[in-house]
């Protein structure tokens, strides 16, 4: 099945698309950085982005016509820093909101389905109407805001066009959902709002994937079973004491039916701590040592035996902020490119391009390959039905 990627980044969502069978007839993507990453892991043939056509500019630059009807699949994280929770908010008057970009692939392409990714921020009670908004214009792509109309007047006319039930030229069956990566096997707790749409015609219904790990079953695995530190080797005395076990913990009656949350262990325990074990870690692409980490109130780290804490680009005076690891001790060191890429689910063999900064950005930025997989095969599976 063919696809379009945009704001292909550093190509998270694309490579999880394409492990669930689509193949990219477009990526677009104007970050340098990120053109020059794919570039280096599309010149592999053992590599997922592998041939990847990519369109080095600005999608707004892009005519998608001539690929209208011949599409099954547009997708894309449109950028987040209108909505992001590290960001200034400014939605719609924010000049890098790319929905709109978005919306238009999808007007002239009109594919099948549509997969599209943003920051939890976006469900904010401050965004609320901006968020119908953009769920509106996704179910009717052919209502245009006309040239002297602001967004709050385009909505209401998409309200009126929506609540006459017309459903007449293109519109899209939309479902929303915020979906918390470490469900679906992430070892990294990162919130995202998914837009997920089918084409009216195909008369298809879909839900999102059952999710796949729990919480409960891994609390279930570090302080009722203790099969997680039997996996880890971690010796009886270096685990928490029975008796500081968390209510929640102790409310379980039986074994949760969902595998456990993945952890930062789970994650990195095969990979050498880059600070202290500076020769073996050079042994690993991207594992070095990064020095200047501190923890402050907001930003403490991520604790070895859970999920990571959600990893971000980061503006907060230090390049991926919250992007460190809280060792059992107390000591907070940065992930080094290789972990952040595991923690992302990122394939070992990925080639990143630029400095340490720029890649955590990078990876700050992207969608975990597992979460994009899972989605992947759900749509593909109900197209591949409707065909």
């Amino acid at each position: 099945m063919k696809s379009i990627e945009l704001f292909a980044g550093a190509g998270g969502l694309g490579i999880g698309l394409c492990r669930a069978g689509f193949k990219p007839a477009k990526v677009v993507e104007w970050n340098r950085y990120c053109r020059e990453t794919i570039a280096e892991n599309r010149a592999s043939k053992a590599s997922p982005m592998a041939g990847w056509p990519v369109v080095e500019g600005d999608v707004r630059d892009v005519d998608f016509r001539p690929l209208e009807g011949k599409i099954d699949l547009v997708s894309g994280g449109p950028p987040c820093q209108p909505f992001s929770l590290g960001g200034k908010h400014r939605a719609y008057d924010d000049t890098r909101d790319m929905f709109p970009q978005a919306i238009r692939a999808v007007r002239e392409t009109r594919p099948r389905a549509f997969v599209f990714e943003n920051v939890k921020g976006l469900t904010r009670a401050s965004f609320r109407n901006y968020f119908e908004y953009i769920r509106l214009q996704l179910e009717h792509p052919e209502v245009v805001a006309r040239p002297d109309e602001d967004w709050s007047e385009h909505l209401s006319r998409l309200e009126e066009h929506h609540l006459r039930g017309a459903r007449d030229g293109l519109s899209y069956r939309v479902v929303a959902r915020v979906l918390n990566a470490a469900d679906y096997g992430v070892p990294q707790k990162r919130e995202r709002v998914i837009f997920v749409g089918f084409r009216d015609d195909l008369d298809l219904e879909w839900s999102f994937p059952t999710a796949t790990h729990s919480a409960e079953a891994l609390l279930w695995a570090q302080h009722r079973s203790g099969d997680y530190w039997d996996a880890h080797k971690v010796a009886r005395k270096a685990r928490p004491d029975a008796s500081a076990a968390p209510a929640r913990a102790l409310a379980l009656k039986d074994k949760p039916a969902e595998l456990a949350w993945r952890t930062v262990r789970d994650a990195i325990a095969d990979l050498p701590d880059p600070e202290f074990e500076p020769e073996a870690a050079a042994a690993f692409a991207y594992h070095r040592f990064q020095p200047g980490a501190r923890s402050y109130p907001g930003h403490t780290g991520s604790p070895l035996d859970e999920p990571a804490k959600t990893l971000k680009a980061g503006v907060h005076g230090v390049p991926g902020g919250e992007n460190m690891l809280a060792r059992p001790d107390g000591s907070v060191r940065y992930f080094s490119v290789r972990e952040s890429a595991r923690l992302q689910t990122f394939p070992d063999g990925f080639i990143f391009h630029g400095a340490w900064s720029e890649v955590m950005r990078q990876l700050g930025n992207a969608v975990p390959v597992r979460l994009a997989e899972v989605i992947g095969q759900d749509v593909a599976r109900k197209l591949r039905r409707a065909a």
